[in-house]
């Protein structure tokens, strides 16, 4: 379906990949993986066509259609949410839109008409929009908005309608850039299994570990200054290129004691006139030996590392009836929960169900509307809010600056070590803060938090932002931390890894339950089908409820 030929992309002297071969075929989904800045979404866009390579070419087939997933929704913000969603099948839509045209008309255009039809017909146009309202179902949009404009969504709800947008395109070839960006855990099962059964070919950059896991048949790994295919899911993927890297250096191991061999047999033998022959040959031998160095790989991983000052209390929380609304919307209820010193408690749940706003009002910057909570004694907070722009300083600081007016007493050293500890470089640590990239300015707060010493982490969204090594590095370093964790994540892999307690909120109240997501997700209102199931149930009833009142 994809064949790129000889494919290289480069930015004056920066090579992003060169020398690319590779087929992608239909059936298959094609994860692209590499470090932040190594070229995932710059080789997607050169794949559709957004972008222009410095080298190669990539080819598809003639009637093939490419569905690529969009970031602008403001061109869309007074356009019906099921049309938007609709105007993803170009020519279909266009096709539907003039046959309107025509039938009002004054003269009817009998022919023109008839081949508008064939079109409609051709790509199975009149059931267009219960595909695509069943898609905006799966995607979180519930069946209510969907007569409404796109404006009437909030910024994450929009990008989920241009998703469904590409979705229902019936594309033969499908790109998406961070498409599990913005969904909920009900979001990421739909999406898993829409495909997992696409019979074209789909290629995505996502840092989601347990979305490439689940939809991954081949892995695009952007390193080297290559892009190399590997067939299987993301940790097959993980398995065959440590195992490939592993043997390249104990080749080069050898090679090397091998040299070395060679050389002190020349050392003692080369002044003896027996041995000097003999040693003057194998000197030859050594002269004409090509040695390749190994490639460096783009890939760095930071060393986070959180300890506490002291220990807290053994009670750290006690939260009683917080209830929260904003107008008619009623988004927590009678929320009763505590958590005990050592706890690593996940909070999941569905988008708009008040997961930040809970956080937001256990640190202060929310009122509660009813209820109360209480922190233990010595329970020192360190906050990772989803806005980081309010908690990092003003946009013109330097990064230097941001870090150390956190820890002011600590001699100039220890700061610019912390910073080189979470990647930034000496000439990076003069970067404003303003213009930081969203992961750079996630590793910058964690290396704040990491300062204080915090007993208790709440944390909102903290795998937003990160790529996979500093995903990795960031799960480790919490499994190690000797203090209390909250966090809220739709990221899986990254629940699994780090929670040893999971509170869900639903709109039926709170599920605490004391183990980890796999052991969770096990239980039967946890299960993929289930969970659509149990939503799209939730959803009728409360609309036959309005129906009612009204």
């Amino acid at each position: 379906m994809l064949t790129l030929t000889d494919l290289g992309m480069a930015y004056g002297d920066q090579v992003l990949f060169a020398g690319v071969d590779l087929q992608l075929q239909k059936g298959c989904c094609y994860g692209i993986v590499g470090a932040n800045g190594s070229g995932k979404s710059t080789l997607l866009r050169v794949m559709s066509g957004e972008e222009s390579a410095t080298a190669g070419e990539v080819t598809t087939p003639r009637a093939a259609r490419v569905g690529v997933l969009g970031q602008d929704h403001f061109q869309y913000d007074d356009v019906r949410i099921l049309d938007v969603v609709m105007m993803g099948h170009a020519e279909l839509w266009a096709a539907m839109q003039e046959k309107e045209t025509v039938l009002a008309a004054p003269e009817f255009d009998d022919d023109r008409y008839v081949e508008l039809e064939d079109i409609v017909l051709q790509h199975d146009g009149y059931s267009l929009e219960s595909r695509a309202g069943e898609i905006l179902e799966g995607l979180g949009i519930p069946v209510e908005r969907h007569e409404e404009p796109l404006r009437v969504l909030s910024g994450g709800y929009k990008l989920r309608a241009l998703l469904a947008q590409t979705l229902a395109a019936d594309p033969d070839v499908l790109l998406l850039d961070e498409p599990t960006n913005h969904l909920d855990i009900l979001a990421l099962h739909w999406l898993d299994g829409f495909l997992s059964r696409f019979k074209g070919c789909s290629v995505v950059v996502s840092h989601d570990l347990a979305f490439l896991d689940s939809v991954c048949t081949h892995v695009l790994d952007v390193d080297y200054e290559t892009v190399s295919l590997y067939k299987g899911n993301h940790k097959q993927f993980l398995r065959q290129k440590t195992e490939a890297r592993t043997r390249l250096e104990q080749e080069a191991d050898k090679r090397d004691a091998e040299i070395a061999k060679q050389k002190a047999f020349i050392r003692r033998f080369k002044a003896k006139a027996t041995k000097a022959r003999q040693a003057n040959s194998r000197q030859k031998r050594i002269e004409k030996m090509v040695i390749e160095e190994l490639p460096r790989t783009s890939r760095r991983a930071p060393a986070f590392r959180f300890e506490g000052a002291r220990k807290s209390s053994r009670e750290v929380l006690s939260v009683k009836g917080i209830g929260k609304s904003y107008g008619d919307n009623r988004v927590l209820d009678d929320v009763h929960f505590e958590v005990k010193r050592g706890d690593r408690v996940a909070i999941i749940g569905p988008n708009g169900i008040g997961k930040s706003t809970l956080l937001k009002i256990l640190m202060d910057e929310l009122p509660a509307d009813s209820g109360s909570f209480r922190w233990g004694a010595h329970c020192h907070v360190g906050y990772f809010p989803q806005d980081h722009a309010d908690v990092l300083g003003r946009p013109q600081d330097s990064v230097k600056t941001a870090l150390w007016e956190a820890v002011p007493t600590e001699a100039l050293a220890n700061v610019m070590g912390r910073l080189a500890a979470v990647l930034f470089s000496r000439d990076d640590t003069d970067k404003p803060i303003g213009h930081l990239s969203g992961g750079e300015a996630a590793r910058l707060l964690f290396a704040r938090i990491a300062a204080t010493h915090p007993t208790v982490m709440v944390l909102d969204e903290p795998t937003n932002h990160l790529d996979v090594e500093s995903i990795r590095s960031l799960s480790t370093a919490l499994r190690k931390y000797d203090g209390t964790l909250i966090f809220v994540s739709h990221d899986r892999w990254f629940v699994q890894k780090v929670a040893t307690r999971v509170l869900e909120i639903t709109p039926d109240g709170l599920n605490d339950f004391r183990g980890n997501y796999r052991q969770y997700r096990g239980q039967d209102h946890l299960d993929a089908e289930q969970v659509v199931a149990k939503a799209k149930q939730a959803k009728r009833d409360a609309r036959n409820q309005r129906k009612r009142r009204g």
